[in-house]
């Protein structure tokens, strides 16, 4: 019996079957193999790529950064005692006058310079004009009357009584006249001293009562520097020490003068002690009531390393400089590197920094040019010559 003439066999193949189920088992060993191979490739490019930039960024060294070097140097800086005050005139006064009365004249210009004595406004004094022309011709005719009964009374024609009376009506009467001109005197207003006007209060026709300002008068020529110090620092003070000012009004200029009064007590409130000292003012550009900085010159004291304030870092942790060290490096040659090194500052003068410890006499260190500097790293001196420090606004 041929299997293959049935008719009721199909004629296909017995194995059909297990054929459909191995094909698919087949691509999905191709498509992990592909997948693992595919994941496998960027695994070892990712790995070969870190390599090789590691690899790049070890061979490769950054170039010296470019910096201006200065050397930190043992020097006598001055002893300075900086605090603010306001200045204030020596001699300053709202003119007023004694007496009340109508204004009639004003003799004065605003703004102007007087001397002492000079005459600034005339109130109304008619009517002690009259009153001391009469007592001047009461003190005429008392005059006449006294001589008459001194010569009767040396003749032994009349009593020394009648010389007695005579000789008080006389003085009665020139006693009037001093009061008479005393009180034309008050009309008269006069400046008290030398110095500047200010601007006028009064007007002619007005009445003035007594006591009214009429114009400012402040004299120039020298002025007060008003400052306070601390309970610690007033031992270092004396009468006679050079005070130094600096106004706002003129920034490029410092004023000098001398301590004139020191206060005998302290504040119990503030702890502080009120120092008084004198500037001349010979040019009449500083004014009473401006703001000032004044810096006390105390004695020396012993020498201090010093470096410019643009060499030190100043930040929360601490305050640093760079310090410039020479190193050899493998081949033989030698390089300059900046190394941070911490140091504790004191004063700031002028434009330099104390270093109380930290750097010593000689070292080398960055003055600019350390911005995002690291430490160790290699370093080249620049040529060019550094700012001056510190740099000093032009004078107008």
């Amino acid at each position: 019996m041929n299997i293959a003439t049935e008719p009721k066999l199909s004629g296909k193949p017995i194995d059909d079957k297990a054929r459909k189920r191995t094909r698919p088992v087949l691509w999905f060993l191709i498509v992990g193999g592909l997948l693992a191979l595919l994941v496998g490739g960027l695994v070892w490019f990712n790995m070969f790529r870190d390599k090789m930039i590691a690899q790049f960024f070890a061979n490769m060294k950054p170039p010296p950064i470019s910096i201006t070097a200065t050397v930190a140097k043992s020097e006598t800086v001055p002893n300075l005692l900086s605090a603010v005050g306001d200045l204030a005139a020596v001699h300053q006064v709202n003119v007023t006058s004694d007496v009340s009365g109508r204004i009639t004249d004003i003799m004065f210009t605003p703004g102007s310079s007087v001397k002492q004595g000079t005459p600034l406004l005339q109130l109304y004094d008619a009517p002690d004009q009259g009153d001391l022309a009469n007592y001047k011709a009461q003190a005429t005719v008392a005059q006449l009357s006294l001589d008459r009964a001194k010569q009767l009374a040396s003749r032994q024609f009349g009593p020394q009584a009648t010389v007695d009376q005579a000789q008080a009506t006389f003085d009665q009467a020139n006693a009037m006249i001093a009061k008479t001109e005393a009180l034309i005197a008050q009309k008269l207003v006069r400046a008290p001293f030398d110095g500047e006007l200010g601007v006028r209060k009064v007007e002619v026709g007005q009445y003035l009562s007594a006591g009214t300002q009429i114009v400012s008068l402040t004299d120039l020529s020298e002025l007060w520097a008003n400052f306070t110090v601390t309970e610690k620092d007033s031992g270092n003070l004396q009468v006679g020490q050079i005070v130094r000012i600096n106004v706002d009004a003129y920034p490029s200029r410092t004023f000098e003068g001398k301590i004139t009064t020191i206060e005998p007590q302290i504040s119990a409130d503030t702890r502080n002690i009120r120092v008084q000292a004198t500037i001349p003012n010979p040019d009449h550009i500083l004014k009473p009531g401006m703001f000032a900085t004044t810096t006390v010159v105390l004695p020396d004291k012993p020498p201090v390393v010093t470096v410019p304030e643009t060499a030190v870092d100043y930040t929360l942790y601490g305050d640093s400089v760079f310090v410039i060290n020479e190193k050899k490096g493998d081949d033989g040659k030698t390089t300059l590197t900046a190394d941070r090194t911490y140091v504790q500052t004191g004063d700031r003068i002028e434009g330099r920094a104390v270093i109380l410890k930290g750097l010593k006499d000689g070292d080398r260190v960055v003055a600019l040019g350390q911005v995002k500097m690291q430490s160790g790293a290699a370093v080249a001196i620049s040529t060019d010559p550094a700012p001056p420090i510190p740099a000093k606004p032009p004078r107008y």
